[in-house]
């Protein structure tokens, strides 16, 4: 019999049933822990490739305007319009332009003195955001929103295969109805990571299948549940509705659910980050953020901007398609990596 099995809730299991599997599955999933350190050498080559085009695109910048010039203030704008270009957003630019125009006026520069310099003022806006997701109640519901196309599916399976290497219990909610594909790639990560999975038919209300997730999670002591939502659009307020009724109706079942609400961000879209951050936070309370898509974009910097502007904690960042390319984020490594310096 499969590690896994689909339970479909529009017919009624048995809530003993429906865990016996995870019980027999719960050590049967070997792999990174959720918040194991990514210090090795392994990860340091992985992110720094999964971020070069974006260390390539503003080295490279920097490297040629200082390049056998003197730090003068046209330089110094010519350089804050690159890191603003970049996405690093214009509070930040103009930070690193006071930074590195006090008291070096005509004179040279290298670009690895530049590199290191916002290196280390880029670490010093993460440093307070580079937080670990910690489960603090059983079950632990996580709510994993987005906009269409960010990741969300794949990032909870990924998730889910750091919990299982723990040894938790992990229920997967496919709660995104609106797209039978999303339902089908959830089952797959459920075979993958040997989590229960819970769906109905797509066109399900979703909020009702995540009140009766919750429910059989509370009653079988699951130590953590990961519900999928439907990828929406900040600026379609009946999509965005929606949303807010899913957590309304989670509080009922657990008041004190969502535990976490992870916004999953797709680094490549730049700007508009920014305001899905906002919009989502008021709509869904955000708590923390999983940024994806790092090693498909140039524009990584806009993680820097997100940080600065909201100071939500950044639990993970993606820099591929592989379960071990979805790992904990750490301030100094990105810093480092985003600017092109060896860790």
């Amino acid at each position: 019999m499969s590690l896994t099995k689909i339970w479909s809730l529009t017919k009624i299991w048995s809530l003993t049933e429906i865990w016996s599997l995870t019980k027999i599955c719960r050590n049967r999933y070997h792999g990174l822990d959720m918040n194991d350190s990514t210090q090795g050498g392994n990860w340091w080559k992985r992110l720094s490739g999964g971020l070069r085009r974006t260390s390539s695109s503003l080295g490279g910048a920097i490297t040629d305007l200082v390049s056998k010039r003197k730090l003068d203030a046209q330089t110094i704008e010519e350089l804050e319009n690159e890191l603003v270009r970049a996405d690093l957003g214009p509070d930040f630019a103009a930070r690193i332009a006071g930074v590195l125009g006090e008291g070096r006026f005509e004179q040279a520069i290298a670009a690895d003195e530049v590199k290191a310099v916002l290196a280390s003022e880029i670490e010093k806006v993460l440093m307070p955001v580079a937080k670990p997701l910690e489960l603090t109640a059983r079950p632990f519901v996580i709510l994993i929103a987005g906009v269409n196309g960010s990741g969300k599916t794949t990032t909870i399976g990924k998730l889910a295969a750091r919990l299982r290497a723990q040894g938790k219990s992990v229920m997967l909610v496919a709660g995104d109805t609106f797209r039978a594909a999303a339902i089908d790639q959830l089952k797959i990560w459920g075979e993958r990571t040997g989590a229960i999975v819970l769906a109905r038919e797509p066109g399900a209300d979703a909020a009702s299948l995540a009140f009766d997730a919750i429910t059989a999670a509370k009653a079988q002591s699951a130590d953590v549940v990961l519900v999928d939502t439907a990828g929406r659009l900040q600026n379609r307020a009946e999509l965005m509705s929606e949303l807010e009724k899913m957590v309304r109706v989670i509080r009922k079942v657990e008041p004190s659910a969502p535990h976490a609400v992870l916004l999953v961000l797709d680094a490549t879209v730049g700007q508009n980050a920014l305001s899905q951050v906002e919009i989502f936070g008021k709509i869904a309370g955000v708590t923390g953020l999983v940024m994806t898509k790092l090693d498909g974009t140039a524009r990584g910097g806009i993680l820097v901007a997100i940080a600065a502007k909201f100071g939500l904690p950044v639990h993970f960042i993606g820099i591929g398609e592989g379960v071990d390319d979805l790992a904990p984020f750490t301030a100094r490594d990105f810093a480092r990596a985003v600017v092109g310096l060896e860790s």
